[in-house]
């Protein structure tokens, strides 16, 4: 068995940082001494980790954290032995002690030696363990989106406020310095009234992903534990590991797996919640392979104060103001453009001059990002272990924040408009689009109601 290499386990924090996606130009991911020689922290000082989800996101997370010298890995988690393995023995040689492994999430949570755990694994597996750990008096930094359904986001935050546990959703956005100063200048009002705004992602790196025949499981993953709440399904490599995001079992497709992020940065400075969606989209890219949701969407939101867009495409990388992904906010001065490597404004122009064209605002050239904001989210959360403080994407924020995503989805997988009461967290007028906000779990695994 190939081992994973230090210098793949370090870049995989990059990785995480781009959300799997590309890389931030001119940004380096953590040194390797950095990581394998930490400064040294006092032994009450300690904070003893578990990570559950070896893949790559799970890693990537392991990286930043182990770049922080009071932090000890005691535990990792994966269905995949091949996956458990190689991320045993890297964190072994990364710190010259080799965590404990396990198949079972459940045997990690009963340990009393573990104060956080991390949340890596795929979507349809986010909420049970965290709410369990809530429940065994765990901290939980939990990958994006929070859910693979809106009641299940409420749970979450159920399960964190009655246990009082410290709940970060790894949208790490909301620790970099150029989205912050972004959205502050949206809330500023310099723009003046913003009337619409747009978040959009378009992934020319990502294609077909085919049309493999079903097979038998490998021999070294636990299949019918992958599943866990899922429906029991014939074992398909496309619908396993990374692909797993492109079928409403597990994930909710690109509308969730970027508008987690993109939409997040949206409520950050707009502060509403949404009042329904209409979607439409579909299969236009790649009709042929065996994915479920839609490779090409565009759907509109109504919140109160302003109308939004969401659009992604598949296979395309040339999205609005020739950015592959990002968030658009158009108020009557001007328009704030943001996205991962920077930020700009550009100002609106009034015709009634004449025939000089006059600006409404001064513009702002292109700032470029110093920081991709992921360590920052990681260290936020450890430190917020040990002041009890929320963190900077709480729990809550990853709720609300997923909401849209969810409600964008419903009203592609229904073909129609969908209402949302926001106070009540529920559909309106609407059953079968109210039974898409929770979701059936497969026997014997049942939601904890907290």
């Amino acid at each position: 068995m190939r081992s994973l290499s230090r210098r793949k386990f370090l870049g995989n924090s990059a990785k995480a940082a781009a959300g799997t996606a590309t890389v931030l130009s001119g940004l380096s991911g953590p040194s390797l001494a950095s990581a394998i020689r930490p400064k040294k922290a006092a032994p009450n000082d300690k904070v003893h980790i578990a990570l559950i989800g070896c893949g790559g996101m799970g890693t990537g997370d392991l990286a930043d954290f182990l770049r922080l010298p009071e932090v000890e890995c005691l535990a990792l988690c994966d269905v995949d032995q091949h996956r458990l393995d190689e991320t045993v023995q890297t964190v072994k040689e990364l710190r010259g002690r080799a965590p404990d492994g396990y198949r079972d999430f459940r045997k990690v949570l009963d340990r009393q030696d573990v104060h956080a755990v991390i949340v890596a694994t795929p979507d349809h597996w986010h909420a049970l363990p965290t709410i369990l750990a809530c429940q065994a008096g765990k901290d939980v930094y939990v990958e994006k989106p929070l859910a693979t359904s809106i009641a299940e986001g409420r749970a979450m935050v159920a399960a964190a406020r009655k246990y009082g546990r410290v709940v970060q959703v790894g949208t790490q956005q909301r620790s970099a310095p150029h989205f912050k100063d972004a959205v502050d200048f949206v809330k500023s009002g310099e723009l003046g009234r913003i009337r619409f705004v747009r978040a959009w992602a378009y992934l020319d790196w990502k294609g077909s992903i085919g049309n493999p025949k079903d097979r038998l499981p490998p021999s070294y993953v636990d299949y019918d534990l992958w599943l866990g709440p899922a429906p029991r399904r014939p074992f398909n490599p496309m619908r396993f590991h990374h692909n797993f995001r492109w079928f409403w079992d597990y994930f909710g497709g690109l509308a969730t797996d970027w508008g987690a992020h993109m939409i997040d940065v949206v409520r950050w400075a707009m502060d509403e919640q949404p009042a329904g969606a209409s979607s439409v989209g579909g299969k236009f890219g790649f009709p042929d392979d065996i994915r479920e949701t839609p490779d090409t969407l565009q759907a509109v939101l109504e919140f109160p104060g302003f109308s939004m867009v969401w659009e992604h495409m598949i296979g395309c990388g040339v999205g609005p103001w020739q950015r592959e992904h990002g968030c658009e906010f158009h108020g009557q001065n001007g328009i704030a453009v943001v996205d991962r490597n920077g930020w700009e404004v550009v100002s609106e122009t009034d015709m009634f001059q004449q025939p000089d064209r006059v600006f409404r605002m001064m513009p702002r050239p292109r700032q470029s990002a110093s920081d991709d904001g992921h360590l920052a989210h990681v260290r936020d959360f450890v430190e917020c272990l040990k002041t009890r403080e929320r963190p900077k994407a709480d729990v809550e924020i990853g709720h609300l924040s997923a909401i849209p995503s969810h409600l964008v989805n419903i009203s592609w997988r229904l073909k129609r408009s969908v209402k949302w009461d926001s106070a009540a967290e529920r559909c309106v007028g609407d059953a079968e689009a109210q039974a898409l906000v929770g979701r059936e779990y497969r026997e014997p695994w049942v939601l904890p109601k907290s």
